[in-house]
């Protein structure tokens, strides 16, 4: 067991130091990449029937997008911070709807609406 403790403190130091050495693009791919990740888990455990795993994930993943909405800054960029809040928005509203009819579209919905963001801000953090 202290091998496995061991490996998992190393892993959390690693995760420290990517966090402390990021730059501000790597770190909003990594909340993307945390939020898509918690909604392929929430998915798996509703395939499961694990009904509080689901919800947790979900919770997870609804503070992630939080997070995304609460660093937009529309001084530089107003229209496209607006369109940008409207699209977490419904990403929270389809996630709650997953919660609670176990709608796993609602995630899928989730997954097509925050992947090509993703995938937008991982371009402009490679290019940096």
């Amino acid at each position: 067991m202290s091998a496995l403790m061991s490996a998992a403190a190393a892993a959390a130091r690693y995760r420290g130091v990517q966090l402390n050495t990021a730059s501000p693009a790597q770190l909003v791919v990594m909340l993307y990449d945390g939020a898509l990740r918690f909604v392929g888990e929430a998915d798996e455990a509703f395939a499961r029937d694990e009904r509080a795993r689901a919800g947790d994930r979900i919770g997870r993943a609804m503070a992630i997008v939080d997070e995304l909405a609460a660093t937009l800054d529309p001084t530089h960029a107003p229209e496209l911070a607006e369109n940008l809040l409207a699209l977490y928005g419904f990403c929270k509203r389809r996630l709650f709807d997953a919660n609670l009819g176990r709608d796993r579209a609602a995630l899928a919905d989730v997954v097509a609406s925050l992947t090509p963001l993703r995938e937008a801000w991982a371009a402009v953090a490679a290019a940096r």
